[in-house]
């Protein structure tokens, strides 16, 4: 199979991220939250597209079935598409066909995901972790990104197609994988067979309609997460703050706004706002800065996501990166730091006026801000 794909400069394997659950230590006045689902309208979705359809059944191995669906959720990409792109690539493994089980077919690729040897890093078999260009990945955990271990291989397909725009413009992702309509129009054809539905869909954390649950550390970050979390699937405008379209710092912003504190509107502005946080301290609420744009530096930042859970975030990235969504930060080049709005002095003082939490809102309510509700566009705070 004639390929043609691209090779990125990319950081392969997910880095377990600490999520400390304590309360920021100065915020006395604060309902501490266990947990909660935030930004939909009630509705906790389990599943992206369904149960699996009697094809997807049938025709899936279950060591790869289970490998499509622990990848596809750990970088946010559809167990089906991932599941259609090993089915037309070497039917799940099972070809005979050269490049599948050892060396390559004629054009370079090789393993179940029929990676190119450049795109996967250079060599089959790579030590993790080492320095190299590509999507090698140790699925496995056991030290080496092997282009022909399914587990690897699939969780590199993963990051390959999340950074060229999965989940939300597959048809993209889709033809950088193979840079073909017909490959594309095939690899969906399937996607949509594999799920019970029948729809291709978006994972859950990307469906403005489908709650996400969060450990906030407090009632004022719950507050700060559900109205960010409500924007999802609203459009990148660069200078928005709302309510129909935002860019990067504008979400921030107005989530802060919405909870009765405010912060600097803009990147350049936030990033020496809030104090800085060691990797691995990050949690809820806190937000982490990259180096992005013209005229920007590891000084000056020019991006900024607010982090949701473990690894991920939600940002308004850019015009054609597709709407507002929830992505995975840790995987990312650029990375310049993180901060904590919530312990800037003028912050701390604002805190001090608000009401006392009367007490943890509900699930459910959680989940029911955001739905037309005063945190779903109102530019006023809450």
């Amino acid at each position: 199979m004639t390929k043609s794909r691209l090779s990125w400069k990319w950081a392969a394997g997910l880095l377990a991220v600490a999520l400390p659950l304590t309360l920021f230590g100065s915020i006395v006045l604060m309902t501490p939250l266990p947990g909660g689902l935030f930004g939909g309208g009630g509705a906790e979705c389990e599943v992206d597209v369904g149960d699996l359809s009697e094809t997807a059944k049938e025709d899936i191995p279950p060591e790869y079935l289970a490998l499509y669906k622990k990848h596809g959720a750990a970088i946010g990409v559809q167990w089906n598409v991932l599941a259609a792109v090993g089915k037309r690539e070497t039917d799940h493994g099972r070809s005979d066909l050269p490049g599948v089980k050892s060396g390559t077919n004629e054009a370079g690729a090789a393993g179940p995901m029929q990676f190119l040897i450049g795109t996967w890093g250079g060599k089959a078999r790579i030590e993790i972790p080492s320095e190299f260009n590509g999507y090698a990945s140790d699925g496995d955990e056991d030290g080496i990104a092997d282009v022909y271990n399914p587990a690897d291989a699939i969780l590199g397909a993963a990051k390959m197609l999340k950074r060229n725009g999965a989940p939300d413009d597959l048809r993209k992702a889709i033809f950088v994988y193979n840079r073909a309509t017909w490959y594309v129009d095939q690899v969906l054809e399937i996607a949509a067979r594999y799920a019970a539905s029948g729809e291709v869909g978006i994972p859950p954390e990307n469906n403005p309609d489908c709650d996400f649950a969060v450990q906030a550390p407090s009632s004022v970050v719950a507050k700060i997460l559900d109205y960010a979390l409500a924007q999802r699937g609203k459009p990148y405008r660069w200078g928005g703050t709302g309510p129909d379209a935002y860019d990067c710092s504008g979400i921030i912003y107005m989530a802060y706004r919405n909870a009765g504190l405010s912060i600097p509107r803009t990147t350049f502005g936030q990033w020496p706002f809030g104090d800085k946080i060691d990797a691995g301290e990050e949690q809820a609420g806190d937000l982490v800065f990259f180096n992005a744009g013209p005229g920007t530096s590891v000084t000056n930042p020019g991006h900024v996501g607010m982090i949701v859970s473990p690894g991920k975030m939600i940002e308004a990235r850019c015009t054609l990166c597709g709407p507002i969504k929830i992505t995975t930060y840790k995987d990312r080049t650029g990375i310049v730091g993180y901060t904590r709005p919530l312990q800037n002095p003028d912050v701390l003082e604002q805190l001090k006026r608000l009401p006392l939490a009367a007490g943890a809102p509900s699930p459910v309510a959680m989940g029911s801000l955001g739905r037309g509700g005063e945190s779903s566009g109102r530019q006023d705070s809450g």
